[in-house]
């Protein structure tokens, strides 16, 4: 299977968990098939386990991707790692399908020279949030790292201590008051591509936010969403041919 191009322009392509059109999802094999191509950036999930490592997952629970189903924050890391997950056609079989530490998708970032577009899934302590930023620091890339989230604690967290690091409010309405929490806390969005608008993106590009949105599969609509001058596209399976 390929990738479908689009003719983006300036708009920067997001690898949604990683080239999860191809691959399965947040898995190494995904991060490096984004990683071999024009992606800006791989986006994943992150989750912090029972014993406090900080590991590679989108779900709460290990189910829908390993059919064992645990409890990824009740869990350790060693039970986690142990897993096997299904691959694309939903069987096993694979020994390299297993979750990822959150140093090895910032490793292969790092090897291909993407922006890591990292979403914090629930909500973390507060020195969870600097953990994961002084992990990535002491790997020498945070400067290569948009953080994401729904949960705003963890934004503000960030902010506490790292009050330049590029961040993005994840949301899935554009809802009254949104763009001015955005200015306060000096956040971009992160937004369902179904709730934009080319009036909205101008009116947040006026006051110095940019747009990312989730998670565009359609080539049609990804044309609409670059030609009202969206920032960046996140999506499973389009490329830019820039």
């Amino acid at each position: 299977m390929n990738t479908i191009k689009v003719e983006n322009k300036n708009v920067q392509m997001i690898a949604h968990r990683g080239l999860s059109g191809i691959e399965k999802e947040n898995t190494n094999s995904a991060f490096v098939a984004a990683g071999n191509r024009s992606y800006f950036g791989i986006e994943t999930d992150i989750h912090v386990t029972l014993d406090g490592k900080f590991v590679v997952f989108h779900d709460d629970t290990t189910g829908r991707i390993c059919i064992d189903n645990m409890e990824v924050e009740k869990t350790t890391f060693d039970c986690l790692r142990g897993l096997r997950f299904t691959d694309t056609d939903g069987k096993k079989g694979r020994s390299d399908l297993v979750m990822p530490e959150l140093v090895e998708y910032i490793r292969i970032c790092k090897k291909y020279e993407k922006t890591c577009v990292l979403e914090l899934k629930n909500v973390f302590k507060r020195e969870d949030v600097f953990k994961i930023c002084e992990i990535i620091e002491a790997g020498e890339y945070l400067d290569h790292v948009i953080f994401i989230s729904f949960k705003l604690e963890n934004l503000i967290y960030l902010r506490l201590k790292y009050p330049e690091q590029a961040a993005q409010y994840l949301v899935s309405t554009y809802g009254e008051g949104l763009k001015d929490l955005l200015v306060n806390e000096k956040l971009d969005l992160d937004i369902k591509y179904t709730a934009l608008s080319k009036e909205i993106i101008d009116d947040l590009h006026a006051a110095g936010i940019k747009v990312n949105c989730w998670t565009v599969d359609d080539p049609e609509r990804a044309k609409e969403l670059i030609g009202w001058g969206v920032d960046m596209i996140t999506t499973n399976i389009l490329e830019g041919t820039n």
